[in-house]
């Protein structure tokens, strides 16, 4: 059975601006605005890299002239004999003009390094922090892996765009200018014609036979990804594949899409070196004509052997930048694409911002109110209806319901990783949407159900709650969290390496550092988001005391599917269809016999017939 194909890649959306307009986008990074750091200094630079560029190719287009003289002085009339001095000052300069073409485009790259690196950083740093303030839609609806290889894509793009536009398109057409107005004013106009017309119709071919080619490009390398996304697979699932004895299956999978890959490539290769042919053709043909034109002018007796010599040169001088020019054009529209993509991520706007002139969440008490608040991801399906409740300052108050029931959706919400439709969330008496949301979530600390870490120290993870914090604070909080004493057992202590997403812990010690994390951001209030749902009964139990230990004197938010957590709990609410159903203590919700008495019956029962964790759940009404 053969694999479903794989999504259609970003490089086959369309294209939504000119080359033009990426070009402006990217303009600021290069030409800083003033006040930003070092913005005169890379202006400077910028200039003085221009100067340089013009400077290597006046010197290298005056030595063939150089030459020419030398060739003349050496070359004797008809009849002579040959000359009686060597032009070594000619020599000297032809020599020296050569040189300092190749020392000033040297000078260059080393003056525009840092404009070039500066703009790289500067551009990336600009699209990440963008991403960081965009809402938490857009980032459950993109792929991570997507946003970052545009932003890899992009930065590589403009490293290339940089070199290439900058350091061989400007500097060749400076080149096949000055060589035109030399042809024309030491020969004539028709010298300098042809030379235009031979370049003019190198390039127009170049181009024509580049487009049509990008097809088999854009073919092998989509081919070439599917391959390595095959292959990357396979790896990942290497237990699976083992497990079911499938490691031919992978092969031939992989075999046939590298097959693909291999008849695609061959279109790509043959159809660069009919392109490459071509192009020879076309400078062959123009040498030769004009080669013809100096011969018939010397044997007109109007030019001379140094002459000839010269149109050779330049000729040949040309001939280099412009058969580099397919992969120059094919690379800069590559690279503009890709920039585009890059930048067109800064065009997305965040579904949440601070109000003008927001000011911080002033906590005093920490008391958090929910006033007939209404929500809904997609307007076709309300996830909460007129949802009022209060959670006073250093109380505890649970929610319970079955999946969907907008339990997690509450925790987003006072975040303000959404917005309300209807009503409002008050901490303190203020509205969260007047307030900055950065102040809102400095107020916050959270155990989630799935911990996540950093792949770096656990004496990272604890401290990237407070990154300034001493390492006395960072231990303190891990003593308080009861995981020290774990820590110190491990070989590496607190510069331990916790493996991707924290995957060498388990599911517990990942918590005590969650606790740990929450107890050194010292946030006044406290969300535990069905902290302990996925863990073992007796690691619950001292999960669960260490939450207590934290939250108290501190306003707490449970959210919980195992009811026996929050039985302590100063209001329980039990949500149903987006909407509160019950309310009440836990004794009181047992005397009325409703859902939430109905879900503890059974939940006891499971607990009776099997100890293990998995069956204490929330049931769904």
């Amino acid at each position: 059975m053969v694999r479903s194909a794989l999504p259609p890649e970003p490089d086959e959306t369309p294209r939504r601006h000119s080359d033009w307009h990426v070009l402006a986008t990217l303009l600021p990074f290069l030409w800083p605005q003033a006040g930003i750091r070092d913005s005169l200094e890379i202006k400077v630079r910028v200039v003085l890299a221009l100067a340089f560029i013009i400077l290597a190719k006046v010197a290298l287009v005056i030595a063939p002239l150089y030459l020419q003289q030398a060739v003349d002085a050496l070359a004797p009339a008809v009849g002579t004999s040959l000359p009686l001095a060597i032009p070594f000052a000619l020599i000297l300069a032809y020599g020296g003009a050569r040189f300092f073409g190749q020392a000033f485009g040297q000078f260059r790259d080393a003056i525009f390094a840092k404009v070039g690196v500066r703009a790289v950083r500067r551009s990336s740093s600009a699209v990440l922090a963008h991403l960081h303030t965009l809402s938490l839609r857009f980032h459950l609806d993109r792929r991570t892996g997507a946003l970052s290889r545009s932003i890899e894509r992009g930065r590589t793009a403009i490293e290339s765009l940089l070199s290439i536009s900058l350091f061989n398109v400007f500097p060749t057409i400076l080149e096949v200018a000055l060589v035109f107005v030399i042809l024309w004013q030491a020969f004539n106009i028709w010298f300098g014609v042809v030379a235009l017309a031979i370049v003019v119709t190198y390039v127009m071919f170049t181009s024509y036979t580049t487009e049509w080619r990008l097809r088999f490009r854009r073919e092998a390398n989509l081919l070439d990804n599917k391959a390595s996304t095959r292959a990357v697979d396979s790896l990942l699932n290497y237990e699976t594949v083992k497990t079911f004895c499938n490691e031919d299956l992978e092969i031939r999978e992989y075999d046939r899409v590298m097959g693909q890959c291999e008849t695609a490539d061959v279109r790509n290769r043959s159809s660069l070196a009919l392109m490459n042919v071509g192009q020879a053709l076309i400078i062959a043909i123009g040498l030769t004509i004009l080669m013809a034109m100096a011969a018939s002018g010397r044997v007109a007796g109007e030019m001379t052997v140094g002459d000839f010599t010269l149109i050779n040169l330049y000729m040949i001088q040309l001939s280099q930048p412009l058969n580099f020019f397919g992969f120059v054009y094919r690379n800069i529209k590559q690279a503009l694409v890709d920039i585009e993509k890059m930048f067109d991520l800064m065009e997305e706007r965040p579904e949440i911002s601070d109000k003008q002139g927001a000011q911080a969440l002033s906590v005093v008490r920490g008391e958090v109110s929910f006033e007939k608040v209404s929500f809904a991801y997609d307007q076709r399906r309300p996830i909460l209806k007129n949802v009022s409740f209060n959670v006073p300052a250093g109380k505890m108050v649970a929610l319970v319901g079955e999946t969907g029931s907008g339990k997690s959706t509450i925790g987003r919400l006072i975040f303000r990783y959404y917005d309300v439709d209807r009503g409002r969330i008050i901490i303190d008496g203020q509205d969260i949407r007047d307030v900055s949301q950065h102040s809102v979530r400095a107020s916050i600390g959270i155990v989630p159900q799935d911990t996540v870490l950093f792949n770096d120290t656990i004496g990272y993870n604890i401290s990237y709650a407070q990154p300034d914090a001493s390492s006395e604070q960072v231990i303190h909080a891990a003593q308080l969290a009861h995981i020290n004493e774990f820590i110190k057992s491990l070989p590496d202590g607190y510069q331990t390496i916790v493996g991707e997403r924290g995957l060498k812990l388990s599911g517990g010690e990942k918590q005590r550092v969650a606790i740990a994390r929450v107890i050194l951001k010292g946030a006044p209030i406290l969300l535990f988001d069905e902290a302990t749902s996925a863990l073992d009964t007796h690691t619950e139990k001292e999960i669960q005391d260490n939450l207590r230990e934290i939250s108290t004197g501190r306003t707490t938010l449970v959210i919980a599917h195992r009811l026996s957590t929050i039985v302590n709990a100063d209001e329980i609410l039990v949500l149903g269809r987006g909407e509160i159903l019950e309310r009440g203590t836990h004794d009181a919700l047992l005397e009325r016999g409703g859902l939430y008495a109905s879900a503890w019956i059974k939940q006891q029962k499971s607990m009776s017939q099997n100890k293990q964790a998995s069956e204490d759940k929330f049931i769904t009404y």
